[in-house]
Order: structure tokens, then C-alpha cells, then sequence
């Protein structure tokens, strides 16, 4: 199988970033949240440093990949200094909530989004969504050709042309997702299909989306934003999301999760922010800025985005996809698929 290098991609993975301050020196006199974010910097801090400037209470942020900072602070136990994890998904999030990392939300936080959004114990809420899609470069595939199912990628006619980002989190919910949906031999035997065509690995969607735009890759495995904010910055971007049928596990809605630790200390600034990131302002936010489907209750997506039944593709439970999220990368890695 040949691999893709993203070398500064990669050495994120492995490097986690220190903690970093949103908010003035001022703001430490409201208190202070340190949160453990698997939510890429870029995409998460604007909203952070708006509710540091609202509410007046310091932000201290370590950066890093999801499913890493799930089993850090899961090793850290009840020393771990996050009061927050933001998880790129909910995986990484259920996986804790199973350790007995969490604690309980309030009411009207999880009320702002549907039921199947959050936790049933209510230890974890949704905050934004995001779809699987194929990405494609219109200029180097025809459209007719790409596939109704992820399923089919294996076949022989897809060799050498598919990307996929193995150490993601939405990829590894996808495919706990997939473990559910057609049973775990299965699973395995289309990983295995994927390594064998002689697939293409990243670290990350963006690195997939921008080689797709480049017409360096024909297709990747993605979750849907990461067209539109390349295009917002380049409208000539040569990549369009391909979706797959609306029942096919290709098509799955992966939500980001919110959770606060059951060993905070600050577990009212805690509270604070996950409300935050529910209100109107911050889910405007996530919908026009970084063009994620919001989740809470009256607030439509950017009307750039295709309308989607948010919910899901397959009849699975998110609170599902933690409860086995170390054999699922192990799955991965034994089918010889490495980010």
C-alpha cells in the first residue's frame, strides 16, 4: 500500500500542542476552564475567545488529536486539569463517559438539541454535525462513475485512487459505525478491501480535500465542511462532495460532543461555556464560519449547505460508537491502513 506523508500533519498526531490562553489577563477574575480539545484550533478558537470577551472567564486550551486526548485524560484519572473535552466526535467523548470520566449535564443544555444528540445519562451533548462524503475533483473523475455505497470502494476499479485518514476520529466513528451497521467481519474485510486497492493515507481530511483540489488524488473519504471552507477561500477550488445514498453508512452524521469531567473544580465555568457553544451566536458560528450543521433547536444551517435529515444514515446510536473505540483503531491498524 502507498502512503501519503503529510509530515506536519502527522507529528500533530503525536505531539500534543501546550496549553494556550483565550481572553484577556483581566478575564482570570471570573474564574478559569481549562479545556482538552480535539477540535482543530483553527476552527474552535474564535468561538472560545468570544466567550472569554463575554463572560470574563479565562480559557486555557491543550490541543490535540481526539481519540489521544480521550485516553490522556482517561490515564490522568482524576489528576487530569481538564475541567472540558471537546470532541471532534462522539467516539472519543462516549469512551469516556464508559471510563466514568464525566459528570452530568444540566437540563437545559441538553434540551437545546434533540434527543439523539446527546448522551442518554446525559453526560455529553452535541454541539455541531458534520456528514460523510466523497470528495472528488470534477476535472479528474466523472461524477457518473462514483459510487451509491462506501461499500464499493473496494472493488478493483477503485485502486490506487481512494484517500482515507485512518487516525481520524470521524473516520474511526465511521468505522465503529460500520462494526454496528454490518457486523465486525465485515468491518474488517472492507478495511482490508480498502489497504488492498492500494489506497492512499493522510493524517487528517484537510490534507485529503486539498489533494483532491489539487487533482493529485481522485477521491477521499471526508466529512462534508471541508469543501466549502476551501472554496469560501478559493471559489476556483477544483473539489465537489459526492453523497453517498441516504441509507448508506457512507452517509453517516457524525456530531462534535461537549462534555465537562466528573473531577473539574471549575465545573460552573464548565457549565458556562458548553452552554456557550449552544446559544445562537456560537451556532450562527459553526454554520456560516466553518459551514458544520448546527445542532441546537431553531437555528438553520448556512443556506450554502445541502439540506440533510440530521439524525444519521444507518439506525445507529451515537452513544455506541465509545464503547469500543481502542479494538476499532486496532481493526484499522491490523488492516495495514496507518494516518
Amino acid at each position: 500500500m502507498r502512503t501519503k506523508s503529510v509530515a506536519a500533519a502527522l507529528a500533530a498526531l503525536i505531539t500534543l500542542a501546550p496549553l494556550s490562553a483565550c481572553g484577556s489577563e483581566a478575564a482570570a477574575d471570573e474564574g478559569t476552564v481549562t479545556i482538552y480539545s480535539g477540535r482543530t484550533q483553527n476552527l474552535i478558537e474564535p468561538i472560545l475567545n468570544r466567550f472569554a470577551t463575554e463572560t470574563g472567564i479565562d480559557v486555557q486550551v491543550r490541543y490535540g488529536d481526539t481519540s489521544d486526548l480521550a485516553l490522556l485524560i482517561d490515564e490522568e484519572g482524576d489528576q487530569s486539569p481538564a475541567d472540558i473535552f471537546l470532541s471532534q466526535s462522539p467516539g472519543a467523548v462516549g469512551f469516556l463517559d464508559q471510563q466514568g470520566r464525566l459528570a452530568q449535564l444540566p437540563a437545559d443544555v441538553l434540551d437545546r438539541v434533540a434527543e439523539g444528540f446527546h448522551a442518554a445519562d446525559g453526560n455529553w451533548v452535541g454541539f455541531s454535525g458534520r456528514k460523510r462524503v466523497l470528495v472528488y475533483n470534477s476535472e479528474v473523475t466523472d461524477a457518473a462513475e462514483l459510487p451509491d455505497s462506501v461499500l464499493d470502494l473496494v472493488d478493483p476499479v477503485w485502486r490506487g485512487r481512494v484517500g482515507v485518514a485512518p487516525s481520524n476520529a470521524s473516520f474511526q466513528d465511521f468505522v465503529t459505525a460500520m462494526r454496528f451497521e454490518i457486523g465486525d467481519d465485515a468491518t474488517r474485510a472492507w478495511l482490508q478491501g480498502i489497504a488492498d486497492n492500494d489506497a492512499f493515507t493522510f493524517a487528517n481530511n484537510a490534507a485529503i480535500v486539498a489533494a483532491v483540489g489539487r487533482g493529485e488524488l481522485e477521491v477521499g473519504l471526508v466529512n462534508h465542511y471541508y469543501v466549502y471552507q476551501a472554496k469560501a477561500q478559493d471559489p476556483e477550488f477544483e473539489a465537489v462532495n459526492h453523497h453517498f445514498a441516504v441509507q448508506d453508512i457512507g452517509s453517516l452524521v457524525i456530531v462534535t460532543g461537549a462534555s465537562m469531567l466528573a473531577s473539574s473544580d471549575s465545573q460552573d465555568q464548565a457549565v458556562d461555556l458548553i452552554r456557550f457553544l449552544l446559544q445562537e451566536e456560537a451556532q450562527r458560528y459553526f454554520s456560516d464560519q466553518t459551514f458544520e450543521y448546527p445542532l441546537a433547536d431553531g437555528v438553520p444551517p448556512s443556506p450554502v449547505l445541502p439540506q440533510i435529515e440530521l439524525g444519521g444514515s444507518a439506525d445507529i446510536e451515537l452513544d455506541q460508537l465509545g464503547g469500543d473505540l481502542q479494538s476499532t483503531r486496532t481493526m484499522i491498524r491490523d488492516a495495514g491502513l496507518q494516518g
